[in-house]
This record gives C-alpha cells, structure tokens and sequence, in this order.
C-alpha cells in the first residue's frame, strides 16, 4: 500500500527538459556579401587607378571633353534655344560664343604600364627618316629590276629576229632557246640530231656555232649586265681508261665560247665566269643520251650591271683567265659528243 502510494503521489516522476540552441549571429553569412562588396569595390579602384596610369595627358584631356560637350546655345528657352532664332545656315548659329572650344582627338588603345613614356608617343624623326630612305630604296630597286625585264624582253626578240638574216636559218631555229629564269637571261646553242655546233668529242666550234655566237654578241653587247657561259654535254662517257672525261670536253667548249666572244670584240671584263658542267644538268632529264644535251648556255646574269661603263680589259691576264693549261691526256676510245 505505501509503495502504491508514493507512486501516485509523484515522487518516482522523471522529467525532461529539451534546451533549443540558437547560432550565434557572428557565425551567420551575412558578412560575406559585404566583403564581396568590398573586394568588388576595391578591384574597381585598382582598375581605374590603372587606366588612368596606362594613358597618356592629352587622352584624359579628350576623354574629359568628350563627357563636357559644350552646348550650342547660350539659353535653353525662348529665342536662345537650339538656333537661337537664326538659321542652321547663318553663321555662328552652330556656336555659341561663350562655349569653350573642344578637341577630337582618336585614341589609340592603350598600353599596359607604359603611362606617357616615349614609346607612347609619335615616332622620332630619326626613326621617320630612317623608313622613309628604306621606302626610297625599296622604290628604286623595283624599277632598276622592271626597267631590266623590258632590256631582257628586247634582247630576246632581237635574237629571234637576228636568227631570220643568216645563213642556214629555218635549220638553226630549233639550236637557239632564250628563256628568263632567276638567274637572268639565258641563251642556249643547243645541237640537233645531225646538226651538231662541236665535232664530236672535240671542243673546237663548228662554222654554225660561230656564226650563233656572233650573232649572240652583237645582242649581248648591248646589254651592261655580266656573262656566265657554261658547258654542256650528253651522258655518253668516254672510254674506259681515259683521264679526258666529259667534265674536262664542257670546260674546253665553254672556254672555246670565250675565246671566240673575245675575238668578236666583247670585252673580257664582261665575263663573270666561265664553268663546265658535264651532263650534270641534262636538257632533257628523261633522255640522257639526246643530242640536246650538248649545248652551250650564255646567261645575262640579273643585277649585275655597273653604275658606270668599264673599259674593256686588255692584256695577257685576261687571255689567261679560263684557258686550259695541257692537252688532252691520251685518244679517247670512244668520243662523246
């Protein structure tokens, strides 16, 4: 009965109590917009600072005036509105005479850091000159070079009229090739199955290939630029055993070339060099063994031409220059053309 008792009369209840917590304000999210706010504001003055170091004066001046136009009339009201009661023709109406005069000026895009240094600025006279004398010889080399295509275009169709009046010469029309590479003019002698400029693995002329090369030189001789003249010959080799090779054949042909320009009165010093190059350069790669392969090739070399005429070079020292020293070592066994 008393345990009963007591029992209902509350002295065994047990009671709970539930505490609700509540953040702190300083742990809420309210002070990271405002230090978003902050951030933003202070990039935007680092950026204006920057702009404001990266032009130079006169831009600041004419963005200022491009924010203050000055106004057109003295007035906003009555007869001083926007014609003042004057025509759009009359003068002064655009006007007023109280408004400053502005500037237009175009902005270049600024530079990064660079504020008003020199490099900012107009370019040194020194500079201007320097480009504009480069510009003046730029100029003048396009016209030495165009005024040398129309001498290289008349020569070539002087050789092909010259070619009509001598003997032989609907036969020797296919000898003579004139082409304009990089290198200048190029005349080629070139032989003909059955009509050959050399004998056969000689190196003396033939009276055909005399006669084109003095019909060469009364061309060439008019021209101021230099001459290369270089040999060719086909791809048939000499004997086994003989120490004269094709190398040594185009040597000899080219400076027999020389020697007969020389004789015809075209000065030495004209000549820029006089090589031979075997059948290294075939006419006709596909055939090595053609007739024409063997040729001779005077080339008017491009930019050579002397500001002054030279006299002709005399003496024994020009002779020498290109002249074979010795004979041939030895008959060939078989002599190519």
């Amino acid at each position: 009965m008393a345990e009963n008792g007591g029992t209902a009369g509350g002295a065994g209840a047990v009671f709970i109590k539930r505490v609700k917590k509540v953040e702190a304000g300083a742990h809420g999210g309210a002070w990271k917009i405002a230090y978003a706010d902050f951030v933003t504001a202070m990039m935007a003055f680092f950026l204006l600072l920057w702009l404001l170091n990266s032009v130079t004066q006169e831009q600041l001046e004419g963005i200022s005036n491009y924010f203050a136009p000055a106004s057109i009339a003295p007035t906003t009201s009555g007869a001083g509105g926007v014609l003042g009661g004057q025509t759009i023709a009359a003068e002064g109406s655009e006007v007023s005479a109280r408004a400053k005069p502005t500037v237009s000026l175009e902005l270049p895009p600024p530079k990064t850091g660079l504020g008003g240094d020199e490099s900012t600025e107009t370019q040194k006279p020194e500079e201007a000159a320097e480009e504009a004398k480069k510009e003046a010889e730029e100029v003048k080399q396009e016209a030495i070079e165009q005024a040398e295509q129309k001498q290289f275009e008349k020569a070539e169709s002087e050789l092909k009229q010259a070619l009509q009046n001598i003997p032989g010469a609907a036969e020797l029309q296919k000898s003579l090739m004139v082409d304009n590479t990089p290198e200048g003019l190029r005349i080629q002698i070139v032989d003909q199955e059955g009509l050959a400029m050399f004998p056969s693995g000689g190196a003396e002329p033939l009276g055909r290939a005399r006669r084109m090369l003095e019909m060469v030189k009364k061309v060439v001789e008019k021209m101021p630029q230099k001459i290369a003249i270089s040999g060719h010959t086909d791809g048939t080799k000499f004997g086994s055993g003989s120490e004269y090779t094709n190398w040594e054949l185009s040597v000899d042909r080219a400076n027999a070339a020389r020697r007969v320009l020389r004789d015809l009165g075209l000065p030495l010093d004209r000549l820029s060099r006089v090589v031979g190059k075997a059948d290294t350069e075939p006419l006709l790669t596909a055939d090595p063994n053609n007739a024409r392969n063997r040729r001779l090739s005077i080339v008017l070399l491009r930019g050579t031409a002397p500001k002054a005429a030279a006299e002709p070079a005399e003496g024994p020292a020009g002779e020498a220059a290109g002249e074979p020293t010795g004979e041939p070592a030895g008959d060939p066994a078989a002599e190519p053309k």
